[in-house]
């Protein structure tokens, strides 16, 4: 068995960036000619997070609105009193989503729907650069 622990870095927009990443983590599942595992991968950041969901405007454009909705930017919240920074949704927002995303690998493929992307959303209130950490576990060919 095989553990790769690698980075990939990214520069957002901040404020519900929205960045596909799934053609960067394929790339490092066959780089690594990574046959059977598990492809982890982590934002060690409390205002971003991961999920999948089909990388296209309406979708996108849909879970932006939904999380707008669920804990929006103008709310009063007490980290923003605390600290003056105005991000506290940002945190609201990335504890919500998760900072990680474990997927199969098989064949040397993701194992993600025929629709379904890998998507790294940066919930800041300001551009960042940012480090995301993945992880493949498993055997090679």
């Amino acid at each position: 068995m095989m553990i790769h622990t690698t980075t990939l870095e990214c520069n957002t927009k901040g404020n519900a960036d929205m960045l596909d990443l799934t053609d960067q983590v394929q790339a490092i599942v066959d780089d690594l000619e990574m046959h059977e595992g598990t492809a982890t991968i982590f934002t060690p950041s409390s205002t971003s997070g991961l999920t999948t969901i089909e990388f296209e405007s309406g979708a996108l454009e849909d879970l932006r609105r939904a999380l707008e909705r669920i804990a929006p930017t103008d709310a009063e919240y007490l980290h923003n009193l605390r600290w003056g920074d105005g991000n506290g949704h940002s945190h609201l927002r990335a504890a919500m989503m998760g900072p990680s995303l474990s997927i199969p690998v098989h064949h040397g493929t993701l194992m993600l729907g025929t629709w379904q992307q890998i998507l790294f959303v940066d919930f800041d209130n300001r551009p960042r650069h940012r480090k995301l950490i993945v992880q493949i576990v498993g055997d090679r060919v």
